[in-house]
C-alpha cells in the first residue's frame, strides 16, 4: 500500500489536502506554508508546479502560477523543494503539474527524480486515462500514485475507467469548468460523489471551489477528502500576516472535518 492510499485507511478520518503553488510568493512561503500544514493536520499536500498554460486553473492560481514563473520557480527547482520538503514534515507529498513540463522533462527521467525527492504522487489534470498508460508505468515503476480526475459530467465508463486506472484516490472536481473560491457548492455535488461511490473503490477527494470550512464539511459528508487550493493561495498574498490566517484557517478546516 502506498503512503498516500495508507492515509485513508484511518477510520472515520476525512482527509484534508491543501494546495500550494511552489514558489508563489516565494520558495521561502513554499516552506513555510507546508511546514504548517503538517503541524496543523494536514493530511496530504499538493503541492503545484508552475506553467505557463495552467488550463484547469482559475485566476486566482494561474496569477500565482505567473509569478511563481516570473521568480524563476522551474520543475527542476520545484523537485529540490520537495526533496527539502520531505525531510521536514512526514505528510506525503504529491505534485500537480500539467503534461508538458512531465514530457518535456522525459516521463521516465521526471518519475526518477519524483521518487529521488520523496514525491508520493502525480496529479495530472490535462493527461486523460485513455493517454495515461506510458506514465502510469513509469509512476509505478518508481513507486508514484498516479491520481486521475473525474468531472460532474462523465460517464458510466469513464468513471470505471478511472477507478481502475488511478492510484491513491481519485480526485472529483465539483464543477465542470476551473479552479476558483465561490460562494456556493453546485446542488448536484451529493449526486455525482454518490453515483462514483456506487462504481469505484479507491477513495474519492473532492476539490473545485471549496473555500470555507462549512463548505468542506458539507462535502465531507459524501466524500473521502477534501482539497482546498484557490482560498490558500488567496490567504498566501497577505504579506508579514499570511502565516497567521492561513494557520486560522487551516485549523477551522480541520475542525470542521473532525465534526
Amino acid at each position: 500500500m502506498s503512503r498516500v492510499a495508507s492515509i485513508f485507511t484511518q477510520p472515520s478520518h476525512k482527509v484534508l489536502i491543501p494546495y500550494i503553488t511552489i514558489g508563489y510568493p516565494s520558495i521561502t512561503a513554499t516552506l513555510k506554508a507546508v511546514s504548517l500544514f503538517a503541524e496543523n493536520d494536514c493530511d496530504i499536500v499538493e503541492l503545484g508546479i508552475p506553467f505557463s498554460d495552467p488550463l484547469a486553473d482559475g485566476a486566482t492560481i494561474q496569477k500565482a502560477s505567473f509569478h511563481a514563473l516570473q521568480n524563476g520557480v522551474t520543475p527542476k527547482l520545484c523537485l529540490e523543494v520537495a526533496k527539502e520538503l520531505s525531510q521536514k514534515v512526514s505528510i506525503p507529498l504529491v505534485f500537480m503539474t500539467y503534461f508538458n513540463p512531465v514530457f518535456n522533462h522525459g516521463i521516465e527521467e521526471f518519475c526518477a527524480a519524483c521518487a529521488g525527492s520523496n514525491v508520493d504522487g502525480l496529479i495530472v489534470p490535462d493527461l486523460p486515462p485513455e493517454e495515461g498508460l506510458e506514465l502510469e508505468i513509469a509512476t509505478q515503476r518508481h513507486g508514484l500514485d498516479l491520481i486521475y480526475l473525474l468531472a460532474p459530467n462523465s460517464n458510466e465508463e469513464r468513471i470505471r475507467l478511472v477507478a481502475e486506472r488511478s492510484r491513491g484516490f481519485i480526485y472529483l472536481v465539483s464543477v465542470t469548468g476551473l479552479t476558483g473560491v465561490r460562494d456556493r457548492l453546485p446542488p448536484d455535488l451529493e449526486e455525482f460523489v454518490l453515483r462514483v461511490r456506487k462504481i469505484a473503490k479507491p477513495p474519492l477527494c473532492v476539490g473545485f471551489g471549496i473555500s470555507t470550512p462549512e463548505q468542506a464539511k458539507q462535502v465531507a459528508k459524501v466524500a473521502d477528502g477534501v482539497i482546498v487550493g484557490s482560498r490558500i493561495v488567496q490567504l498566501m498574498e497577505a504579506g508579514d500576516e499570511s502565516m497567521v490566517l492561513l494557520q486560522d484557517f487551516i485549523r477551522k478546516l480541520r475542525g470542521a472535518l473532525d465534526t
